[in-house]
């Protein structure tokens, strides 16, 4: 906030506003014809509302695994429920999101529904492939010799479970250029090893899970990143306009892991 601040003076003193020449602006709504607010928000509490309670009806309906021989159907593995049940259950969430979006608010979507959809599905690709690729771009990473040899040598150099888990998920995220990458594979491999260090010392996995969720977000700032592209493509600005401040909000937030884990240290506080 600190920094934040900071930048908001020192362009309020240069007299920088809005700026001109940005690409994919919205269109201009009339004040007089917005929505009432809590029909505005109430697509948003219906996700909130519903993933919650998807996730618990799906985990109490359909337990910890699901075998599809009991429904008749062979040659199908069995699925671990707990991993997928989150997925499953934003999805629903959203996509009653959606319905109560389009029976709230039909008769402004009618007008010009054909470029609105089209303009909505060409931001969800971009989203999806842009994150596709690099998540395809650090599996092939993490196939390689070379990380191989990177991942063992983070391990055995680093014995704490917390910092060795934060250095080898940045780490990972900037090699994959991936935030969501980065840790998937980190935890992945060494997911194991960080659980019983953590059980050794008496490390409460909340810890393990909030250091992980943190320190993705470090070397992921590269500007190759899929989230700082799609970013910049849907706000239409550049790396030269934006990317010192993306930069160095993403390392404040990396540095916090390692405060994070000295309060954790210092008081036992999570």
């Amino acid at each position: 906030m600190i920094y934040l601040e900071w930048r908001r003076r020192k362009a309020k003193d240069a007299g920088e506003g809005y700026g001109t020449g940005h690409i994919n602006e919205p269109e201009q709504i009339a004040i007089h014809s917005l929505p009432n607010p809590f029909w505005a928000i109430l697509p948003l509490l219906i996700v909130g509302i519903c993933n919650k309670i998807f996730i618990e009806l799906i985990v109490r309906n359909y337990g910890v695994n699901f075998d599809f021989l009991a429904i008749g159907i062979d040659g199908i593995s069995p699925i671990e429920i707990q991993k997928l049940a989150a997925v499953w259950a934003v999805e629903g969430a959203l996509l009653l999101g959606i319905i109560a979006v389009l029976i709230l608010a039909f008769k402004r979507l009618k007008t010009n529904f054909n470029a609105r959809i089209n303009l909505s599905i060409g931001g969800a690709l971009l989203a999806s492939l842009n994150t596709a690729s690099e998540y395809g771009f650090g599996a092939v990473i993490a196939a390689l010799p070379g990380f191989r040899a990177l991942n063992a040598g983070l391990a055995s150099a680093i014995r704490d479970p917390l910092i060795n888990e934060a250095v080898t998920v940045t780490s990972l995220s900037g090699i994959t250029g991936s935030a969501s990458g980065g840790m998937s594979i980190a935890l992945a491999t060494m997911s194991d090893t960080y659980i019983k260090a953590a059980a050794r010392l008496g490390i409460m996995p909340e810890v393990l899970h909030r250091v992980a969720s943190m320190a993705s977000g470090g070397m992921d700032t590269l500007p190759h990143n899929g989230a700082v592209i799609t970013l910049l493509a849907i706000t239409g600005l550049t790396h030269r306009q934006s990317y010192i401040d993306i930069f160095i909000m993403t390392i404040i937030k990396t540095v916090a892991v390692f405060m994070v884990i000295a309060i954790y240290y210092l008081t036992g506080i999570v």
